[in-house]
C-alpha cells in the first residue's frame, strides 16, 4: 500500500498566498465550494492529478478546501500522541448514507420475512457469524478455506492450527457480542472480547485480555518494512480507554453525534490506539458490532462487515493513513466505513433473496418431481420453511391420516435419498431436514423412484 502525501500545513499554504488578489480567490473559491463538491472528499494526492478551479495553483485550491472544510469541522474526544483533536465534516454524502442505515437497519423497518421468521432466523444468524469469523480472520492473514473453516464451526469440531484457532475465536466473539449489547462499554468488557479474540493464537499467551506493556513496542508495518502507524505510549493506554468507553457510553461529547457515527470513530479509536500485542484490528471490528447493536442497529447481527472489508483492504488502510496525516481528519474513515455499511447491508439483502429463491425454487420442484409421493412433498415443503423442525413416524402418520408402515416407509426412504437425517433420541426415531435441503432436491429425481 502507498503511503498517501502529507499535505503542506495552513502555514505553508499561506506563506504562498501572499497577493490580496490570490487571497481573496482563494476565500471566494472557498465560499462557493457546495457540500455537493464534497462528495469526492479530494485528498491531497488526490487533488495533485486533478486541474483546479479558474486560474488557482494547487496550493491555493488545497488551502480553499481546506477552509471549507475548517466551517464543518466537528471535535470529538479522539486525540493523536501529540494531544490534538480529531474531528470530521458532515458533507455529502454521509447525512444520506446515515438516513440510508436508519431506514434499513434499525428501529421499526420491517424486517425481511426470512429473518422474521423463528423458524429460518436462526439459519441467518448463523451464516452471518460464520461469514463475519472467516473474513474477520483472513484480514489479519488466516489462510484456511472457507468450505473447512464453515465446516469447523458448523460440527463444532476443534481447531487444527492457528488459522483455525483465529476464525473459531472470531465466532465466539460475536457470538459474545450478541450477549453483551445491553450493556454499557467498560475496560474490563473491552478487555474480556480481546482476550476471546486472541485466545491460544498470541507467541505470549499472557498478552491475551491486557494492555501492552512499555517494553512491547508495537507498530503497523507494511509488507517491505515501512512503518505506517506509531500508536500512543503504553503508559497512556488506561487512561484513553476510559475515554473511549465514556464516548461508546454517549457520555461525551455534549453534542450529537449521529449513532453509526459513534460506532465507526470507536473502530477507528480503538484502531489507532492500538493498544494490544496483537488482535487490535479484530477486536476493533468488534466494538463496532457492539456498538451498533448497543445502539438498535439489530440488522448488523446478520451483517458482516469484514467481508467488504476483505474486498477493499487497500481502500481500508488507506483511509486510516488519510486520516492521521491530513489534520487528523476522520471524514476519510468516515465516508470509507459507511461505504462498506451500505455493501454489507446490499449483501445481505441479496443473500436473504438467493436463499428465499432457492426455497421457491425447490418448492416449485417439489410440485413436479416424479420421485416422491404427496405426503413425502408436503414434508419436505415444511422442511425448507421450517428449518431444524424434527419429524417422527408417529407425526407423519398423524399428519396424513396413513398407517403406521406408510409413514415409516416414507421418512425412512427420504433419509435413503439423503432428504432427511435420522437420529435416535430415547426409544423414538426423529427425522430432520439437512441444512443445504434446497440443493439436494434438484437431484433426486436421478435416484430410484420411490412407491407413491
Amino acid at each position: 500500500m502507498k503511503v498517501p502525501k502529507v499535505p503542506p500545513s495552513r502555514a505553508e499554504l499561506w506563506a504562498k498566498v501572499h497577493d490580496p488578489e490570490r487571497v481573496f480567490k482563494v476565500f471566494v473559491t472557498s465560499g462557493e465550494l457546495s457540500s455537493g463538491h464534497a462528495e469526492r472528499y479530494l485528498s491531497w494526492d488526490e487533488l495533485l492529478r486533478r486541474e483546479p478551479p479558474g486560474d488557482l495553483t494547487h496550493e491555493e485550491w488545497w488551502l480553499a478546501e481546506k477552509l471549507h472544510r475548517e466551517r464543518g469541522r466537528r471535535l470529538v474526544p479522539v486525540r493523536d500522541k501529540a494531544g490534538a483533536p480529531f474531528s470530521y465534516c458532515l458533507v455529502d454524502p454521509i447525512p444520506e448514507r446515515l438516513h440510508v442505515i436508519d431506514q434499513g437497519a434499525g428501529g421499526r423497518i420491517e424486517m425481511p420475512k426470512e429473518i422474521a421468521n423463528p423458524d429460518t432466523k436462526d439459519r441467518y444468524y448463523v451464516s452471518s457469524l460464520i461469514e463475519e469469523a472467516i473474513t474477520s480472520s483472513q484480514i489479519e492473514g488466516a489462510t484456511t478455506t472457507r468450505r473447512v473453516a464453515q465446516e469447523m464451526l458448523r460440527t463444532g469440531r476443534e481447531p487444527r492450527d492457528h488459522s483455525e484457532r483465529m476464525i473459531a475465536n472470531n465466532f465466539r466473539t460475536m457470538q459474545r457480542i450478541g450477549e453483551l449489547k445491553s450493556e454499557a462499554l467498560t475496560a474490563d468488557l473491552v478487555l474480556e472480547l480481546h482476550r476471546i479474540v486472541t485466545d491460544e493464537t498470541l507467541d505470549d499467551p499472557s498478552a491475551a485480555g491486557r494492555l501492552r506493556r512499555a517494553d512491547e513496542v508495537v507498530a503497523v508495518v507494511g509488507n517491505h518494512g515501512e512503518v505506517y502507524h506509531e500508536p500512543p505510549p503504553a503508559e497512556e493506554l488506561g487512561e484513553r480507554m476510559d475515554a473511549m468507553c465514556r464516548f461508546a457510553n454517549n457520555e461525551t461529547p455534549d453534542g450529537f453525534v449521529h449513532p453509526a457515527l459513534r460506532s465507526i470513530i470507536l473502530h477507528f479509536w480503538l484502531a489507532y490506539d492500538h493498544p494490544f500485542v496483537d488482535g487490535n484490528g479484530r477486536t476493533a471490528r468488534a466494538l463496532f458490532y457492539w456498538s451498533m447493536l448497543h445502539q438498535g442497529y439489530w440488522l448488523f447481527e446478520f451483517v458482516s462487515i469484514s467481508s467488504a472489508i476483505l474486498a477493499s483492504s487497500t481502500q481500508y488502510g488507506r483511509a486510516f493513513l488519510l486520516t492521521e496525516v491530513d489534520d487528523n481528519d476522520l471524514t476519510y474513515f468516515i465516508l470509507y466505513h459507511l461505504k462498506v455499511i451500505q455493501r454489507a447491508i446490499d449483501e445481505l439483502h441479496a443473500y436473504v433473496e438467493r436463499k428465499a429463491s432457492e426455497v421457491r425454487s425447490a418448492e416449485s420442484l417439489l410440485r413436479t418431481t416424479v420421485t416422491l409421493n404427496h405426503r413425502q412433498r408436503a414434508l419436505l415443503s415444511h422442511a425448507l420453511r421450517h428449518p431444524r423442525f424434527r419429524y417422527t413416524f408417529d407425526s407423519h402418520k398423524n399428519s396424513h391420516d396413513v398407517v403406521y408402515q406408510t409413514a415409516r416407509t416414507d421418512l425412512l426412504q427420504l433419509a435413503k435419498l439423503g432428504l432427511l437425517t435420522q437420529q435416535k433420541i430415547g426409544r423414538r426415531m426423529h427425522f430432520e431436514a439437512p441444512a443445504d435441503l434446497e440443493q439436494r432436491l434438484p437431484r433426486i429425481d436421478g435416484d430410484e423412484t420411490l412407491r407413491r
